[in-house]
């Protein structure tokens, strides 16, 4: 196979662009990483579940869900409630907010058990798979985009998109952990379980509006 530069490149910024933005999913990862709860599992589930989407969108899957009002709606319906779901339990996080007090060995909260490695995967599959949004980004957009693309260069297409996703989520996983100060204070905690929340909730009854 050969690469091709061009395709590489556009691949690669459509695919930042998209992923970068703030949401569910990138909220998830952050709050993953201040914790340090199994922060390179998360990124690498976060990142797979990435580029499988991206790989089925170019080879030809974003036209046909774009294209079925059933699959359209039921991805609406099914992310709209996973994402009120862990709404509420951020904003019930928020009413008990904890410091952020890491030993030397960088364990999780003391008051926080770190999940088991089952309920990482699948809390992380939630929010690639159950997320409408991430199909809109991965599938859709960067699907058809790179289907317009010659098919000797598609490859080179998703290779640049998915790098991208790849170096985000383990940056967002591990640069979480230069905010480590700031979050110490309960009152910080809090802040951001609110705001993800708000994300989640904000996100879901968005879904909820189209669904109607």
């Amino acid at each position: 196979m050969t690469l091709s530069a061009d395709a590489l490149l556009r691949g690669f910024g459509l695919g930042a662009g998209l992923i970068i933005a703030i949401g569910a999913q990138n909220a998830f990862v952050l709050r993953q990483g201040l914790k340090r709860r199994r922060p390179f599992l998360t990124a690498l589930v976060s990142t797979l579940g990435d580029m499988t989407l991206i790989a089925l969108g170019v080879a030809g899957l974003g036209s046909i869900i774009a294209g079925s009002d059933v699959l359209t709606t039921v991805a609406r319906w099914g992310g709209a409630l996973f994402l009120l779901a862990f709404g509420l339990r951020s904003f019930r996080s928020a009413l008990k907010p904890a410091a952020l007090e890491l030993d030397k060995a960088d364990l999780p909260l003391p008051d926080e058990a770190t999940p088991s490695v089952r309920a990482t995967i699948l809390t992380a599959l939630g929010f690639s798979l159950l997320n409408p949004h991430v199909y809109l980004d991965t599938v859709v957009i960067l699907g058809s985009l790179g289907a317009g693309y010659p098919p000797g260069e598609r490859a080179s297409f998703a290779l640049g998109a998915m790098t991208a996703s790849t170096l985000w989520f383990f940056g967002l996983a591990y640069g979480a952990a230069q905010l480590t100060p700031l979050f110490r204070r309960p009152s910080t905690w809090r802040a951001l379980d609110v705001i993800i929340g708000v994300i989640m909730w904000t996100i879901a009854f968005s879904l909820v509006a189209e669904a109607l």
